[in-house]
């Protein structure tokens, strides 16, 4: 997901009754949302999401039921619902991507993106050449299945890492000029990808990839330490969407309202961190 904002600074100063008695992410996550409604609330977000286009209802309201859901989708809808604008990205299905949105008073825009494709990737970042964000927000995930190692083919290895691992870090490195000065960077990776918590068998490759998008999101952070931007890696938790099954304990409307929260706490912390939607701090 991306978050862009507009042109203005964010007012993160000034503070409420009673903020000695409470945690300092709840008073930053305050601010945050004090200095959206002192600009009218023009932040604009945009989701990068390995979506098909045709599954992306712009219309309905923020709740996405349960398998038909995504956690992309579901924070573009969450951040709307917060006020955001919202550019929420599509893979191109049949024709272009759905012109217009009006779930939330127009704050839903959509645009068309296969992430895999550095073409496509740069014909974005051509046409948000004069949008500056708050939030780069990147969702891609794929599985196939649950192999061993020595029985996951080459081809379906290739497949997974590139969407999982390479693409989005392709997507931020081409984005990353335009998220503003205090900005945040993030990425949707997953408890799965921590080396010390992998106690249980199980999901091989898709594991491995995650352990590799935190390893090149870590590498991204030390050739970027300096340019002020908040990172994150977030886990979610294990929710019922497309890649995670019924059986998944959460919903979307269960999680993402939290992983929201863990954002806009984080707000102006430059440096990477890892965390789940509880804003704890997950083991490498």
């Amino acid at each position: 997901m991306l978050r862009l904002g507009d042109e203005r600074e964010q007012d993160l100063a000034g503070g409420v009754a009673g903020e000695e008695s409470r945690e300092p992410a709840e008073v930053a996550a305050d601010a945050f949302r004090r200095g959206l409604a002192g600009r009218d609330r023009k932040a604009l977000a945009a989701v990068l999401d390995e979506r098909v286009e045709e599954d992306l209802d712009l219309r309905g309201p923020p709740a996405v039921d349960g398998l038909l859901g995504d956690a992309g989708l579901a924070l573009a809808n969450e951040l709307a619902r917060r006020g955001w604008r919202v550019i929420a990205t599509t893979r191109q299905h049949g024709g272009g991507p759905r012109a217009g949105a009006d779930a939330w008073h127009e704050r839903l825009e959509a645009e068309s993106l296969e992430m895999t494709s550095p073409q496509q990737l740069a014909a974005l970042r051509e046409r948000l050449a004069d949008r500056r964000l708050d939030l780069l927000f990147v969702n891609a995930a794929i599985n196939r299945g649950n192999l061993p190692i020595d029985k996951v083919p080459t081809e379906m290895f290739t497949e997974v890492m590139i969407t999982n691992a390479l693409s989005p870090l392709r997507a931020i490195e081409t984005l990353r000029g335009l998220v503003r000065p205090g900005g945040t960077v993030a990425v949707m990776s997953s408890e799965q990808g921590s080396i010390s918590l992998n106690t249980e068998d199980g999901y091989e490759l898709y594991k491995a990839s995650k352990a590799a998008l935190n390893q090149l999101m870590r590498s991204y952070a030390t050739r970027h330490a300096d340019d002020g931007h908040t990172k994150l890696l977030i886990d979610p938790g294990h929710n019922q969407t497309q890649l995670g099954g019924l059986d998944a304990p959460l919903t979307p409307q269960q999680s993402i309202p939290a992983v929201a929260d863990v954002l806009e706490a984080q707000a102006g912390t430059p440096g990477l961190r890892f965390l789940d939607r509880h804003r704890q701090p997950v083991p490498w």
